[in-house]
């Protein structure tokens, strides 16, 4: 196994060009278990660490660029206001030190389905923008993934960087582990209320082959809470709409059983986060709401 150590990004990408099976480690949390456990031997490993541009972000007006190896608690200590969903997510991530070494960028090349970053991607919204000798692009998230543990890269292209709208209302994220800490999700489940566009997005984790969102839910919540005036008169949502969404939301699973939990558990328990989440995110933006009308 051959290592691979560019300075910059340009070396990074002419060697990727060079080398397209060469794999590419950062934070190295996924790549070294599979090597450590021989589930992999790749021919080259390309090791990004010294490559400055993909610890960097930037906060513009609309929207955060977080660049691939941002380590995730930088953005639980730095970004919560902007990248709320994203945030808590971080939280859940296995060890504090792998939460100091491992980066959205490594959750998106290894493109399991248990990623803690996901869900909140895709209920966020994001791009990933992605590069190689030939030049950039920006991949929406919903096409990103395209199969177990596969991505929409070629393979002379790396990811460079994550962009993410702003939240412009509350955001939720629930993971169900067997443990509190250090764990793979059995199932994990995001939500973003987006009170500008009025819509709401979701997100799963490990409760189907790929990282998915519960379309049908969504459309029929947005449909819901536009018909009932929910983001004018700030109601509670009521306990059929929330059940609808949550059951919508078990059925756009497909899940497997395995050694963490069997797949009626999975369906079970992403309603069970898909109600709560959206209680929690509901009851936060009904609350700045109110305060936004006194101020009024």
């Amino acid at each position: 196994m051959d290592f691979l150590r560019p300075a910059s990004w340009e070396e990074a990408l002419a060697a990727k060009a060079e080398h397209p099976t060469a794999v590419p480690i950062a934070g190295g949390t996924d790549v070294m278990v599979e090597i450590n456990f021989d589930h992999r031997r790749p021919e080259y490993l390309l090791d990004l660490n010294r490559v400055g541009d993909l610890y960097e972000w930037e906060v513009g007006e609309d929207s955060v660029r977080l660049g691939a190896s941002v380590p995730y608690t930088t953005i639980m200590e730095r970004l919560r206001v902007e990248l709320p969903g994203l945030a808590l997510a971080s939280h859940t991530v296995a060890s504090p030190q792998i939460r100091n070494r491992g980066g959205v960028g490594g959750n998106l090349g290894t493109a399991s389905p248990a990623g803690d970053a996901h869900p909140a991607l895709l209920a966020a919204g994001a791009e990933v923008e992605v590069e190689s000798v030939r030049g950039s692009r920006r991949i929406p998230i919903d096409a990103f993934y395209t199969g177990v543990k596969r991505n929409a890269l070629a393979a002379d292209e790396l990811i460079k960087y994550v962009h993410i709208d702003k939240a412009d209302g509350p955001q939720q994220f629930s993971k169900v582990g067997t443990r509190n800490a250090m764990v793979i999700a059995v199932c994990a489940f995001g939500l973003a209320l987006h009170p500008s566009t009025r819509t709401v997005r979701t997100g799963i984790g490990s409760a189907a082959p790929t990282p998915v969102r519960a379309k049908a839910a969504e459309e029929f919540l947005n449909a819901a809470l536009e018909e009932g005036g929910f983001w004018d008169n700030g109601k509670i949502i009521t306990p059929s709409v929330a059940k609808q969404f949550a059951d919508l939301c078990s059925g756009a699973c497909n899940p497997i059983d395995d050694v963490r939990g069997t797949a009626s558990y999975r369906r079970h328990a992403v309603g069970v986060m898909a109600r709560r989440t959206l209680t929690w995110a509901w009851e936060s933006y009904r609350g700045t709401a109110a305060r936004s009308e006194g101020v009024a």
